[in-house]
């Protein structure tokens, strides 16, 4: 073998231990871990023919492969701003005759060769290259491009890793599941299908608050017995996503350790690229100061579709789940690369790692079953010093939000819990509030969404309650609110080809004829409209055309459901939308009045809210 060495290059032989005082930052692979994760996001060949595998790429002579993809990046400019790592070396395994290359990206996107490395007649040696973290503050990222000439090349075990500074910390899984039991079995198998990444961990809770349980399943003993006394499952009543994060943090920093812990949070239905795992653990171990260090989300049913690259919320109108400027949105990121650095407010717990310090310096979650509790400790962490890092390349997939159903009884929680968080982590703006609730209830009056309105309301008065409706962990809360969700018709989802009370003849869509240009105009229109009773009469409406301003033009809107299961029937009920606006004048006149008193009781119970004895009080009561 001869080696032609460039800047920053030397070839070594693997060394038994070699690695002991490093981190693997992470891991280049070639391919998905499943047939349904497209190979584009690892790696593409630019020119010639590649065969690939897992964690290995074979060149035809004149080919040429980059792997400056999702996954194949390495996000340098984030390491740059939270380590103090000085370099990453990257090392592969190489048979056969070519070039080795890392290449580097700046802010803007533009690339440059970092260091780079000419093997000829390599049978199965080590390539060893080392590139500074010293140019990337701003934005940037590092990436592998194998070139061939005429003779073939193999490379194998790519691996990128930082020096280490201190003991590395053991890692928790924690798991929360409700009658989801096969998507959670496969979330557990992805994990196992790669021992790297199982021997990462000392422990993967799994809190199964469901009634088709995950052990029920044939699959689950071959599960357990590979991940043996590692695998902690956890059989309780529901008491939401909250509640069973909670449990596996509480049981987490309880058994695991006498030191720190990573608690890594990971929704039971995502499907799991698991070099994540190594990804999130390397920066959290490696970083200068304790960080919340957060995976993205990749579209399940549009796996080439970023969701958003790095969130924040407004408050004052009890938005979350904005992007932070510069993040990409909807991108596909087969032909978009994340170069900027952003900065986010908080990380959704698809998949999140939260170093238990964290817990101990902040508290727990709230005990608010669901929406928002990930958003709320995220604000919470970052107010005491705890940053997010939502980490480039360390993704996984999960359901499309745009095909969600939002017109459900959940939504009580999104409108109480954004009440509760804007009261904790705001200046609790009631004007701007007020207005955004009184633009949602107008909206859901009109479009015929009379339960929505309905919810809106309890939710509003239950925050002016105070913490007290939390004291159960929101079981009763649960049972109460589904009631009332279900008094209203138009919220039961019916097949598309047997609608009750709309024959097939009305069934014409009747789509938009564009957005309005002059809202408040047409807003008052409506309301003129249905005062004189001038509503036509019956029509289909896509899901993607049904506003306020388009539905509110008939008496019955057969409206398809986002999920695209159904359809809703919404018929006008003008004595229900009066009753329903005579209340919502009450009670936001109540939220205006009282709401300054609710603001400062929910701070002040905040930290008996989030304590290890509200919560095991809550778990010990079962």
């Amino acid at each position: 073998m001869v080696l032609h060495a460039e800047t920053r290059t030397r070839l070594r032989l693997p060394e038994a231990g070699r690695t002991a005082d490093r981190i693997v930052a992470q891991r280049t692979h070639f391919a998905g871990p499943s047939l349904e994760a497209p190979d584009e996001l690892y790696a593409v060949a630019i020119r010639g023919v590649m065969v690939r595998e897992r964690d290995r790429v074979v060149l035809d002579g004149h080919a040429r492969v980059s792997t400056n993809t999702y996954f194949g990046r390495f996000p340098a400019s984030y390491w740059q701003r939270w380590t103090s790592a000085p370099s990453v070396d990257v090392t592969a395994v190489v048979s056969g005759t070519g070039l080795v290359r890392v290449v580097a990206s700046d802010a803007d996107g533009d690339p440059r060769t970092a260091a780079a490395a000419r093997v000829e007649d390599a049978h199965g040696e080590e390539v060893h290259l080392t590139v500074p973290l010293d140019m990337f503050v701003d934005g940037g990222a590092l990436w592998v491009e194998l070139q061939t000439t005429t003779s073939g090349m193999t490379v194998e075990r790519v691996r990128w890793s930082v020096t280490a500074i201190r003991a590395r910390r053991a890692t928790a899984v924690v798991i929360c599941t409700f009658n989801r039991a096969d998507d959670c079995l496969a979330t557990l198998r992805a994990l196992l299908s790669d021992p790297e990444v199982v021997q990462e961990l000392s422990a993967v809770y799994v809190v199964d608050q469901g009634t088709d349980t995950v052990d029920s399943r044939a699959g689950f003993a071959e599960v357990a017995g590979a991940l043996g006394p590692a695998l902690r499952y956890v059989r309780q009543p529901n008491l939401g996503g909250a509640g069973g994060f909670t449990r596996g943090i509480f049981e987490a920093v309880r058994n695991e350790t006498v030191d720190r812990v990573n608690l890594l949070l990971m929704d039971d239905d995502i499907r799991a690229e698991p070099d994540t795992v190594v990804r999130l653990r390397a920066l959290a171990d490696r970083a200068d100061q304790p960080v919340l260090v957060g995976g993205q989300m990749l579209n399940l049913y549009h796996p080439d579709r970023l969701h958003v690259g790095a969130e924040t919320a407004d408050l004052a109108i009890l938005r979350a789940g904005l992007p932070v400027p510069d993040a990409l949105v909807g991108a596909d990121v087969t032909e978009e690369q994340q170069e900027l650095r952003v900065d986010a407010a908080y990380n959704a717990w698809w998949t999140c790692l939260i170093p238990s310090e964290v817990v101990e310096a902040v508290g727990y979650p709230l005990p608010v079953f669901f929406q928002w509790d990930d958003i709320e400790f995220g604000l919470r962490a970052r107010a005491a010093g705890f940053p997010t890092v939502t980490l480039p390349g360390a993704g996984v997939w999960h359901a499309d939000f745009s095909w969600k159903n939002w017109d459900d009884w959940s939504r009580y929680f999104s409108f109480r819990n954004s009440l509760i968080t804007s009261a904790l982590h705001s200046e609790f703006d009631r004007r701007r509030i007020t207005e955004h609730l009184v633009k949602q209830l107008v909206d859901y009056l009109l479009s015929m969404r009379y339960g929505l309105a309905a919810l809106v309301l309890r939710a509003v008065e239950d925050f002016l309650a105070g913490p007290d409706v939390l004291r159960d962990g929101g079981r009763e809360t649960v049972a109460s609110v589904r009631r009332l969700w279900s008094q209203f018709p138009e919220t039961a989802n019916h097949p598309a080809n047997d609608v009750p009370g709309v024959p097939a003849t009305e069934m014409t869509r009747t789509a938009p004829g564009g957005s309005p240009s002059m809202m408040r105009s047409v807003l008052a229109k409506r309301l003129l409209w249905h005062v004189l009773r001038k509503s036509r009469g019956t029509a289909a409406i896509a899901s993607a055309d049904a506003h306020w301003w388009h539905v509110s033009l008939f008496d019955t809107a057969v409206v398809t459901d986002p999920s695209q299961s159904g359809v809703r029937v919404r018929r006008r009920d003008r004595a229900q939308a009066a009753e329903l606006a005579r209340r919502a004048a009450g009670v936001l006149w109540r939220f205006n009045r009282d709401g300054d008193r609710a603001r400062d009781e929910w701070r002040r119970r905040l930290p008996e809210l989030t304590s290890r004895e509200t919560w095991g009080e809550l778990f010990g009561a079962m």
